[in-house]
């Protein structure tokens, strides 16, 4: 599903004991079913698992009992494991020399992804790791170890790159999971249309650049490897919700399903001799926020995906998409007081934005599809849809006067850039080149001003009545636009990730900070990010929304 946030996965402590049974779709006769074998027990987060090139010994990057990201080293036969010595990072791939790719410094790079500096390093542990190359996401190693294909962020947009510094494919959406085949020949991945969407297909591309997507596009698709023969790429997704099954695709685009369960899986690792590894998950993002109505924060999650968008200015009212398994394939959008007051499902599609007047809300339709945009009343009246058909629609924002509005969106095979449409359909003025979108949260600077990241990842100010956009400053790498603050000319920035989510005040014209305020969850175990918060200018009230992830690991065994 779309999510802004994040993804990930969710441990069900009591897995065995509440008898929870998975069923192998392929089982028949009297073919015994797959087993599944726990290796982890702990509460937390388990980001990427491998296997070590003897096939027995286990890498995995855990975040337990709400401290950092650390990778861990055990063993498939049992349940012992001990600290790889890497804090703060996580494993990608495993070579057959045993050497391990890690990522050093990790950190969100979107809902779903984390970035960080790629290294090698030794699998006994020990010893500084050797840096390779920054802003990395994904990176998986060549059959002989020599080479690693690569995913990370170039001007904007996602590059999988083999060997490094080969473009082979490149997105406006992210790529995820990338694995050499055995034979060296092509990679697999799947392959996301939006950034912050885990919807996407599994695709396949060669050695020469030619692409070739080998299923329909799933609701949500995470973790993936290649059959023990090569024949098939084995991954794990959903057609609706979160709920992902393990599936496998013929290089011919057969698609068949290996099993299915209560819960979630993710794929992590496919041995030669048909072992995986895989997380069972259970994934739920929270909204907490503080109203004219509390004198504390309250929480206002509706479902299991509650998404914040945005916060009315009187801080009485918020806006969220549910976009997990009760949001439906098409997911919902909803208003819901900030004292508590039920829920009101608006229509189908992701939310984006409220009018400052509060009569209506901007959403997208078809989050995994055609992405186009959608006008609802939040009183009587009758939804409006505005189609673009030559645009995929990614974001949008109201303009202060509640009629005309800024989106993000790309015309086929070009880049995203900014445009300015209004509720009367017309033809949308793009008011940026090529490679920017609308920054998260930020809206309207001022009556013409608005902010959008830009090439090298930055935050540029840019007018509705065009020119150049010019650099913001007092932004670091890694910070986050989150909204316009009350002092004129400033904006409120979250500084980096992690936990507490710092946010300040920054002057557009200095770069000086002037204010600043701190949020997290109040029980931080699982959670892998904090999205948002969305504040009132005056910062009086706020809404955020929290991705917890409870994992455990299982060696599968069985599974053809």
């Amino acid at each position: 599903p779309t999510r802004r946030l994040l993804a990930a996965a969710v441990a069900v402590a009591a897995l065995a004991g509440a008898g929870l049974t998975y069923v192998s779709l392929r089982a028949a006769g009297s073919r015994r079913p797959p087993s599944f074998h726990q290796l982890t027990f702990r509460r937390g987060s388990i980001w990427n698992a491998r296997f070590g090139s003897d096939g027995k010994t286990v890498l995995y990057s855990a975040a337990w009992d709400g401290g950092a990201t650390e990778i861990h080293v055990g063993r498939s036969d049992g349940p012992d494991s001990r600290p790889f010595g890497l804090k703060g990072a996580d494993v990608l791939s495993a070579s057959p020399s045993g050497d391990v790719a890690v990522m050093l410094g990790a950190h969100f790079s979107g809902a779903f992804t984390q970035r960080g500096t790629l290294a090698r390093a030794a699998a006994t542990g020990g010893g500084a790791p050797r840096e390779i190359l920054e802003d990395v996401e994904f990176a998986d190693f060549s059959p002989d170890g020599k080479e690693l294909a690569v995913v990370r962020i170039v001007s904007g947009r996602r590059r999988l790159e083999y060997p490094v510094g080969k473009v082979l494919y490149e997105t406006t959406g992210w790529i995820g999971n990338p694995r050499v085949a055995r034979r060296g020949d092509r990679i697999a991945f799947v392959d996301h249309l939006v950034s912050g969407d885990d919807g996407g297909s599994v695709a396949v591309v060669d050695l020469s650049g030619k692409k070739a997507t080998l299923t329909p596009v799933f609701a949500s698709a995470q973790g993936l490897a290649w059959s023990p023969d090569g024949s098939e790429v084995w991954f794990t997704a959903a057609d609706t919700g979160g709920n992902r099954a393990l599936r496998a695709v013929s290089l011919s685009g057969r698609v068949r399903v290996l099993q299915a369960g209560a819960g979630s899986l993710r794929l992590q690792d496919v041995s030669r001799d048909g072992r995986l590894l895989a997380t069972h998950d259970l994934v739920r993002i929270g909204l907490v926020a503080r109203g004219p109505a509390n004198r504390g924060e309250r929480d206002l999650s509706w479902f299991d995906w509650s998404l914040l968008t945005d916060i009315s200015e009187d801080g009485k009212t918020v806006l969220f998409t549910e976009s997990g398994e009760a949001g439906g394939a098409g997911y919902s959008v909803y208003l819901r007081g900030t004292d508590g007051s039920p829920a009101i499902r608006l229509g189908e599609g992701q939310a984006f934005s409220l009018s400052p007047d509060g009569k209506r809300v901007l959403a997208i339709l078809h989050p995994n599809g055609d992405r186009q945009p959608v006008i609802y009343p939040t009183g009587a009246g009758e939804p409006k849809a505005l189609p673009f058909p030559s645009l995929r629609v990614q974001t949008a924002a109201w303009l202060p006067d509640s009629r005309r509005f800024l989106m993000t969106a790309a015309e086929p095979q070009r880049g995203s850039r900014v445009y300015l449409a209004d509720d009367g359909g017309g033809a949308p003025k793009p008011l940026t080149p090529e490679g920017f979108r609308l920054s998260t949260g930020a809206g309207m600077v001022d009556a013409r001003r608005f902010l959008a990241l830009g090439p090298a990842d930055k935050t540029y100010i840019c007018s509705i009545e065009g020119g150049e956009p010019v650099v913001m400053p007092g932004r670091a790498p890694g910070d986050v636009v989150v909204g316009p603050s009350a002092r004129d000319g400033s904006v409120w920035v979250r500084r980096g990730r992690g936990l507490p989510a710092r946010v300040v005040s920054v002057d557009l014209a200095s770069g000086k900070e002037e204010a600043s305020r701190e949020f997290v969850p109040s029980d931080p175990t699982g959670i892998v990010d904090l999205l948002g918060p969305r504040l009132t200018r005056d910062a009086r009230y706020y809404v955020y929304s929290y991705g917890r992830v409870l994992s455990d690991l299982y060696v599968v065994e069985g599974l053809k």
